[in-house]
């Protein structure tokens, strides 16, 4: 039997009419299109059963449930599953055991993880039953990534291993025996999907600090199952982590501090503390959670250039839309001041639409109480100046 899915607007209902037409026999048509119509304006049913994108406007007759345009490819590609009545029974059956560290994808992320976010539940079936043996859940996860030279810029494959029983990622050159060309702490790990950034559809950023300073690596896997699993072994090795330095902290505290996404990135021209250098164009990193604003020389930098600490407005920090003057080299003319207790900073962008942007996410931090654990960060970076 075929996967029906189909395109369907709840307004039209003479569109409802054809498509039911075209795979339902003429006595269940009726049935079943009073039966879609109704289900279509429960609340459940008002956002993409696997993104959580409102308004979807494909169904899946087969599934039963509503998806959004996007999440509507995978579904044309799964063979044919039980019938539904509506997203939320369709939740309560596939994703009865979803782990808590498991990254279910929002309507923004990228395709690889809404794919295999789909096919995990729907073709493999990974969370109807419970399931302790997943290979991401094991004490050690290892396998081979592509990653990006540091000097070359080439993608060479090599050998990573995730290992719980001292909380570290390793990953080796082509003689092992050597022993890992390096050695990094979970305790600072983050891993995003940049599929864009790196040029590869399942590109994945890995961050981490050493010495207080922030290094990336940037690895792909050609087969999007498997750099999924890279992702949320990352995330669970995390997650355990976490629970293990803050025993007392709730699920719902830890899960955005397993990883995340960043909440802006771009070029932005540079100048010094005096405001008389030369600009000079850089990558920005805003971490909202770390609160902290990284740049690099370029997008694909493995070390950073230097961090700026993103405090509190009742701590003297504040940014701004501004025309900076007596400055000189700057090609851009969008400026951005940041204003901290201890220098301003001056920013250019390039289009208005950046710099509004910019000053936007940047008071978001700003507006935020700072954590007891911000006060130790904002030391440690005015120690390093």
């Amino acid at each position: 039997m075929q996967h029906f899915l189909f395109c369907m607007q709840s307004q039209c209902v003479t569109g409802v009419n054809k498509l039911l037409a075209s795979i339902l026999p003429m006595a269940n048509r009726e049935k079943n299109k009073k039966t879609l119509l109704e289900l279509v304006k429960l609340p459940e049913n008002s956002c993409c059963a696997d993104c959580g994108a409102a308004d979807p406007d494909w169904a899946s007759c087969t599934l039963g449930i509503f998806v959004c345009l996007n999440c509507s490819g995978t579904h044309r590609n799964l063979p044919t599953f039980m019938k539904a009545n509506g997203n939320r029974p369709a939740k309560n059956f596939y994703e009865k055991f979803v782990p808590v560290f498991y990254y279910q994808p929002h309507t923004d992320d990228c395709e690889v993880l809404r794919e295999q976010w789909i096919r995990a539940k729907y073709e493999r079936m990974e969370f109807t039953e419970k399931n302790t043996e997943r290979p991401f859940t094991a004490g050690v996860y290892e396998g081979m990534l592509w990653k990006k030279g540091k000097d070359n810029g080439q993608f060479l494959e090599r050998k990573f291993v995730l290992s719980v029983c001292d909380f570290t990622l390793k990953y080796y050159k082509e003689d092992e025996s050597k022993g890992p060309k390096a050695t990094i702490s979970v305790k600072d790990l983050n891993a995003t999907f940049q599929p864009e950034k790196i040029g590869h559809a399942h590109g994945l950023q890995i961050t981490y600090c050493v010495d207080d300073h922030t290094r990336n690596l940037f690895v792909y896997n050609k087969n999007g199952q498997e750099i999924v699993n890279w992702f949320n072994a990352i995330r669970a090795i995390r997650h355990i982590y976490l629970k293990t330095a803050f025993p007392t902290a709730s699920d719902r505290d830890l899960i955005p501090w397993t990883t995340r996404n960043y909440l802006k990135e771009g070029y932005m021209e540079k100048t010094g503390p005096l405001q008389r250098e030369p600009f000079k164009k850089r990558w920005f990193i805003l971490d909202s959670l770390d609160r902290k604003l990284l740049y690099f020389k370029t997008q694909l930098d493995a070390i950073e250039l230097g961090v700026v600490f993103i405090g509190s407005e009742n701590h003297g920090y504040s940014v701004r839309e501004c025309v900076p003057k007596g400055t000189r080299g700057n090609k851009w003319k969008c400026g951005v001041i940041v204003e901290t207790p201890d220098r301003q900073f001056v920013f250019m962008c390039e289009q208005e639409r950046d710099q509004r942007e910019w000053v936007e996410v940047l008071k978001t931090v700003i507006s935020k109480p700072m954590m007891p654990q911000d006060y130790t960060t904002e030391a440690n970076i005015r120690r390093r100046r």
